[in-house]
């Protein structure tokens, strides 16, 4: 697991706070200078912070429990859909589903709701509702998929959340909060670390600082999966190794059992001597 240098960091534009009048004063550790009314952020400190939440992240990846990605602004849309798809976890980059997490069982019916309507067009169900009903079901699948489409899987609530924004996504951030899931963030010098678990100090509004920090999570995050995969592909062996002993207690058995023909054998020789 690699984690971007000083430069790269440099190079993404990480290092750019917001204005000095919208600092959150919660952030004054992570804050390296102020330059024309702009706040630095403290790349070393950001490097370091990166490098431990990509450890973490690698460790639930690897129990095989779920991240769910969180950003609903604009530049950070798609850098999340694709990073998310690629290590096969879920992702809200719409609008986030009010209680999503706090009344999961409900985003569940929304969710099952789309699954019945995939099943009603696959089963010729649909073929026979007039044309008016099918442009209705269309347009409400559409808006499930829309919603709700990349947490079509999310079976359980997830185990962690990484969001972008917390300022943006506080909704998301205190639902996580109140439930006791862990939350990672990329945070700006606007907003409070405080309400963060795992804090990435860095600037949260431009797409390369961002796609390099989702890609340095991402590849830890598969590290994990590639190792509980290799761990699994071990299992079998294990059990054919606890099996094993047995074979030497049948063969002890089948000698226990000629033994006694044997002794019959032999007298019968001595005695025709």
């Amino acid at each position: 697991m690699s984690t971007p240098n000083f430069e790269q960091l440099l190079e993404a534009g990480c290092h750019f706070g917001h204005l000095k009048r919208k600092w959150n004063p919660a952030m004054a550790p992570y804050i390296f200078m102020e330059r024309n009314g702009i706040h630095i952020i403290d790349l070393y400190k950001t490097a370091a912070k990166l490098e431990e939440a990509a450890a973490a992240l690698k460790n639930i990846a690897k129990s095989g429990k779920k991240v769910l990605f969180v950003a609903t602004k604009k530049q950070a849309k798609q850098v999340v859909a694709d990073k998310a798809t690629s290590v096969n976890m879920p992702y809200v980059i719409e609008r986030w589903p009010g209680g999503m997490l706090t009344n999961f069982p409900t985003i569940r019916k929304a969710v099952k709701k789309m699954t019945n309507i995939d099943k009603m067009t696959k089963d010729g169900t649909f073929d026979n509702l007039s044309k008016r009903e099918r442009l209705q079901i269309t347009r409400q699948r559409a808006k499930l998929e829309k919603n709700l489409g990349s947490i079509a899987d999310l079976n359980r609530l997830p185990s962690a959340l990484f969001v972008i924004d917390v300022m943006k996504e506080h909704i998301a951030v205190a639902e996580a909060k109140r439930l006791g899931i862990p939350v990672f963030a990329i945070v700006d010098t606007n907003s409070n670390p405080d309400l963060v678990d795992f804090v990435i100090p860095a600037n949260d509004d431009a797409s390369k600082s961002i796609e390099l920090i989702l890609d340095t999570v991402c590849a830890a995050m598969l590290e994990g999966l590639e190792e509980r995969k290799a761990e699994k592909a071990d299992a079998p062996e294990a059990v054919e190794d606890k099996d094993a002993p047995a074979a030497p207690k049948r063969e002890r058995r089948r000698i226990k059992k000629a033994a006694p023909e044997a002794e019959k054998v032999e007298t019968a020789d001595e005695a025709a001597e």
